[in-house]
Parts: structure tokens; sequence; C-alpha cells
């Protein structure tokens, strides 16, 4: 997320996560390592998951990963292919995946469920980042306030904290603390399935099996209209995991406990009887002690997954039918995205706001991915399978949340300055930082060192730089008086404490009658050269200023000071101010000349069809008595000459092939008097924030 916000940042929040599967545990982690306390309680005497093996797909492995989970360190095996048959046995296709895995930046693995479980729970207890999460087991949550974001025990023990995680599973507890849920329960999609795993050398040693298994790293499934036969390994090849889905009515089973009960061999080769006798021959190898049935629930869509300072998590907010192989991964994804609301510096009043945009973040996406599993538990075309696996591995959950984030702290300050480019947030600059705050304060003590020569010249001439009609001098005189002035900046907190120079043409006498006929006085700016890129973006930009880079040098010596501006070597100007002498500047305070500065904002359509079009163009005045009160400036030093000159180099276009056309028309300012010269030093920088448009 980037720097933290002095503003918010603040100890850790307390987290207690009801429920200590893979989905509580991935929260755990994720939360412990943004610097929250986390407390998980398990109803079980140990969260043993068992009997099972899981698909991390490639969203599930990116979001592991980064918790620091790697699955091939503990038996993952990468899915190389995928074969599909009929009951009977007859191949219908072969999906190389190995062949299409570089789409992906992480690999497809699956891997034994208790091997995941495992590594999970040692990570979020490890030493590491964070404080190590403390596990109660043996601890049966009855009751959970999401207001006070406390939770009773069953023994009758409380604790309190900042927030509440449902973790707990499909029939959750949590779940029917949330508004409009109480009545909202699983039920059965109408199919079981039965689990069991055995060790591949089994098969191996079997002739009428061996070629099944002799294929590693496949996942191999028998599909009819209602049965499905799934067979996948695990365990670094060692194990095979199977799945064998069929109509409820053909098992027994109680929907309201846990997922793996126990079956019989007879009832599984029995429902499966018609398929063909070499997978008959594999499903009877099942271990009966290890045999479990799991029925396949459905739910309804919940309205919220957040009340308050509670929110729920994986199966307690979306069972998954196991078609698309994404039950897991949306329990994982739930976590990360969870952890990124709930930054390290998020403050305890913003928890209910935090948990609302984890469900913005993760209903949509969560429901999408539960209809696909619905909809894949009847067969689909190739490329309807290849859409439902774009959409669910194309997808990282810390990249998506944190950019959703990041907009949502963005937007909480809409009055913040937004300039290209956009994508990476609000611009820092000289008014404001990058979290929308003024900086008025730090400027006070800014410092700057203006050496200006004015002189008297062409009216005429210069009118020829106003920008249209509306401008115009409020005296017909053909005399008129202009100054060159240039600015060192020093101490800027925008830059670090570093600054630049620039460099304007300050035209006096000038005027802008609006539409309704009022006139605005000021000094007119036709143009600013500036040393820096950053003060130049900033400033056409956000005050449509006519700013553009040039090279500015500087040597100043006790009585004179001269500058030299140039564009890639080319030098085009020198200045000279000499016979400096320090003067009381308590008895020549700055004059005002009108309301202020004078500028015109022009900002050209984008197309070759719009050439010579704006996008925008209007008059902007930078008024600056109003600028003195922001930011006061304070005089500390001095000096004026009468001896001063300047010189204008035109040069040619090969010399400045971009700005020859505005140092040219400089060079054409004829200089019938030097009237006075001025180095003036102080503290206090406006910040040019007052500058509005005219009309």
């Amino acid at each position: 997320m980037g720097d933290i916000d002095p503003r918010t940042a603040q100890g850790g929040l307390h987290i207690l996560i009801a429920g200590a599967g893979i989905g509580g545990l991935a929260a755990a982690i994720a939360l412990r390592q943004q610097g929250h306390r986390v407390e998980l309680f398990e109803r079980s005497r140990f969260a043993n998951e068992i009997g099972a093996a899981i698909h991390l797909t490639p969203n599930a492995n990116s979001a592991l990963l980064r918790l620091g989970i790697d699955g091939t360190k503990f038996g993952a095996v990468e899915t190389e292919q995928l074969r599909m048959f009929t009951p009977s046995g007859e191949p219908l296709a072969t999906i190389d995946n190995k062949a299409h895995a570089g789409k992906w930046r992480h690999k497809w693995t699956l891997v034994h469920r208790a091997h995941l479980h495992e590594a999970l729970k040692v990570a979020s207890q490890a030493p590491g980042p964070g404080i190590p999460a403390q596990l109660h087991t043996s601890s049966k949550i009855v009751d959970i306030d999401p207001k006070n974001a406390t939770v009773t025990l069953e023994n009758g023990g409380t604790f309190k904290g900042d927030v509440v995680i449902g973790a707990d599973g499909v029939h959750s507890l949590a779940r029917s603390k949330l508004p409009f849920a109480k009545d909202i329960k699983p039920f059965s999609s109408g199919k079981n399935a039965f689990r069991f795993l055995i060790k591949r050398q089994d098969a191996l040693e079997d002739p009428e099996t061996r070629s099944l298994a002799m294929v590693y790293s496949s996942v191999d499934m028998w599909d009819s209209d209602e049965k499905r036969v799934v067979i996948y390994p695990c365990a670094n090849n060692e194990l095979l995991n199977f799945v064998c889905i069929h109509p409820d009515t053909l098992s027994t089973i109680n929907t309201s406990s846990d997922w793996n009960q126990e079956a019989s061999k007879e009832a599984l080769l029995e429902v499966f009887k018609e398929f063909n006798p070499q997978v008959l021959k594999m499903l009877a190898k099942a271990d009966p002690y290890t045999l479990r049935v799991w029925p396949l629930l459905d739910m309804e869509t919940l309205p919220t997954w957040v009340d308050d300072r509670l929110a729920i998590i994986g199966d307690a907010a979306h069972p998954f039918l196991p078609y698309r192989a994404s039950g897991g991964a949306m329990a994982i994804e739930d976590s990360v995205s969870l952890a990124v609301m709930l930054s390290r510096d998020v403050t305890r009043e913003e928890i209910p706001e935090r948990l609302k945009l984890y469900e913005k973040a993760r209903h949509n996406r969560a429901s999408t991915v539960q209809q696909m599993t619905r909809d894949s538990s009847k067969p689909q075309s190739v490329e309807t399978m290849e859409a439902m696996t774009d959409y669910i591995y194309g997808h990282d959950e810390f990249d998506y949340s944190t950019q959703l984030l990041r907009k949502h702290l963005w937007n909480k300050l809409p009055a913040k300055y937004w300039r290209q480019p956009i994508v990476f947030g609000p611009m820092p600059g000289p008014r404001q930082d990058w979290w929308g705050r003024n900086r008025v304060q730090k400027s006070l003590k800014s410092t700057f060192q203006t050496a200006s020569i004015r002189f008297k010249t062409s009216r005429t001439l210069l009118q020829n730089l106003l920008p249209n009609e509306r401008y115009s001098f409020t005296d017909p005189s053909t005399v008129a008086y202009a100054s060159f002035s240039q600015t060192r900046l020093h101490g800027m907190d925008w830059l670090g404490g570093g600054g630049y120079r620039h460099l304007g043409l300050y035209i006096e006498g000038v005027q802008y009658k609006k539409t309704d006929g009022e006139v605005v006085k000021g000094l007119y700016l036709p143009i600013l050269f500036e040393s820096l890129t950053d003060p130049i973006v900033s400033g056409r930009e956000e005050l449509g200023m006519p700013k553009l880079y040039t090279a500015i040098e500087a040597h100043e010596r006790s009585n004179s000071y001269h500058l030299t501006t140039s564009w890639e070597g080319a030098v085009w100007g020198h200045f000279h101010l000499e016979d400096l002498e320090d003067q009381d500047f308590s008895m020549n305070p700055p004059q005002n000349i009108g309301k202020g500065d004078l500028i015109y904002r022009y900002m050209p359509q984008v197309g070759r069809a719009n050439k010579g079009q704006p996008e925008a163009e209007y008059p902007v005045l930078v008024p600056q008595e109003e600028e003195q009160k922001n930011i006061p400036s304070r005089i500390t030093r001095l000096r004026t000459t009468k001896n001063a000159r300047f010189e204008i180099d035109a040069l040619s276009w090969e010399a400045l092939p971009t700005l020859h056309h505005v140092i040219s028309r400089l060079a054409e300012i004829p200089v019938d008097e030097i009237v006075s010269a001025k180095v003036v030093e102080g503290e206090g920088v406006a910040d040019v924030s007052c500058a509005r448009r005219i009309e």
C-alpha cells in the first residue's frame, strides 16, 4: 500500500477469528503480517484436516505465496494435464496444461489438505513478520456480538477484540449474526460425494489398474449426466485422491453434520457399478476406515457478509460445489482481501467501513464463481470452460483489493489535486502532500532570493504578447514598463528541502475586461521559465501557468549578481546587476500593482482532427494580497542598483529547437531605459493556491 499515513498510524488491532480451518489460518497469517494481534478459536481439539486433497489454482497460489506459503515444499504436485472419459472409459479429450502453464504467473497444484492445513497452522504461530497468532483449541463459540466485537465460549469465557472474523464453515454461527441471514441455511445441491485417498503404488502393483496409475500429475475424470469420478494426485505424486459425485438419493448422509462422514465401500461400488471395470477396480482399493461421504451443499447468496465489526469468510459466506476446484481458493482470497482492507494503519473507527470495502471486493467475484460451479455440474463446451478458467485464474486478490483500497482512500479527500499520471493517485506538489494536506506551515520557512530588472519599453510591442482582445493596457501611452524577475527558491518542503529557479517577464499596467464589463487589473505574465520539471508540470496543469524549461545559472558576489539562461548549452540570456547596495527595507515596502498576476490557461484537444482546438481556455488571476495572507513573506535583505542590463540572443531554430519562437520575441523587446534593479531576500514562499479562474 505504500507509505503509512502519519495521521492514522497506531498499534495493531486485536482480531478474533472463529474457526481455524484453511480460511481462518490464512486470515491469521495475513492479518498478523499487517501488525495485528490475532486469536483463533477452534471448536475441535486439533482442527485436523484429513482424508482429502485440494486444488491450489494459480489465483490461490498467488495469494498463498504472498503469505510465504509454497505448496511445493510440502508435496504439492503441478497439474500437467486433464483427461476426460465417458463412464465406460472411452477417451473424450486430453488438455495439456503444461503447454498453457506460461499463461499464468503461478502454478496450478494439487496438495494434501492436511499438509496445507499444517503448513498454515505452523506459519500462523511461528516467529516471523508480526505477532504470532494464538490458537485456542477445544473452544466452541456459542455467541458473537458484532457491535462490541466479542465472542462467548461454551465454557462461559468471553473475549473482546476490535474485529471478529467468522471462518466457521458452512454451518456458521457467525453468519447467523448478520442482518437478514438468520434464516438462510445451506441446503443439499442434490449431490453427495465419496472421498478417499489411496497409495499410487497400490494401483501400480495391480495389473488391472497400472495403466491408469502410470500417468503422473494428471487429473482424470469419468463423467455421466448424474455421476462423476475424479482422480488426481498429491503428496509428491505418491497418493491418489478420489472424489466420486452422485445423486444424494443414492447415499445416506446427515446434511447438518460435518462433511467427512463415514461411508461403506459397498455403497461406493453400488453407486458406480455401471462405470468402467478399471475405474471400479480403483474404487475397490478404498480403505473402508478412511472412506468418507460429503454432502455437496449450496446456499442462497447472502445480502451482506459484514455487520459493524463482524465479517465472514470462506464457506461461512459462500459454500462451493467442487466442480471448479475453487472453495479453498476463494477462502484464501477472502483472507488476503480482508488483510489488505485492515491495513496496519487502519483506525478502530474505520473498521466498519473497511469491512464493507472487503465485501465490495469479494462479494461479486465469489458469487460469480459460485454460479460457475453450479453450471459446471453439467457438461460445458470447451469455450465456456476456457472462459470460466480465465475468469477464475486470471485474478490476483492482493492486487485487486489493494487498488480498491487505494481508490477508497483517494476518494475520501475529493479536494486533492489530480494530474497526470492519475493512475498513481493524487499528485504531491507545492500545494499538497500525498495525503492531501496543504504545506502552508512548512512553506513559512522556505526562502527566496529575487533579482529583478525593471525597464521602460514599448507598449505597442508588448501588446502583441497579450492573448486576446479582452486583455489591454490601462494607459494608451506608447510607453510601458516591464520586469525580468528571477527567483531562487530553497528549503521547499515539497522538494525534500531543495529548490529551483524561475525567470519571468512581468508586464505592468494590464487589465482584463470580463463579459459583464468588470475590469481586473494586474501584472501580466506571458512566459515563466523554470529550471526544474516538477514545478513546471504542476504549474501548467494545476494553475494554467505559461511555463517552459530553461537552465538558469547564477553567480553572486558581494555587490553584483549575474544570471545566464540556456537550453542544452545554447546560451540565450545574460542578466547583470552591479554596484548593489544594501537598503533599509522597512523604508521600502513592496508595492502591489493591481489585483495580482494575470495569466492565461490553454490546454489543447487531443487528435489530429482537433488541431488548434482548445480543451480548456480561460483567464486566471493570482491575487497577491490573498497569497500574502495565506503564506506571509518576510524580507530579510534588500539591495538595489541602477547599474543593470540584460541581453537576449534569439539564436536559431537549430540552437533552440523548442524555444526559438519564444526567445526571438523576447529579443525584440526594446529597452528604452533601465528604471531600477534590486535583489530581495526573505522567507515565506507563496504556494499560489489562491489562483482562480476569472470567468
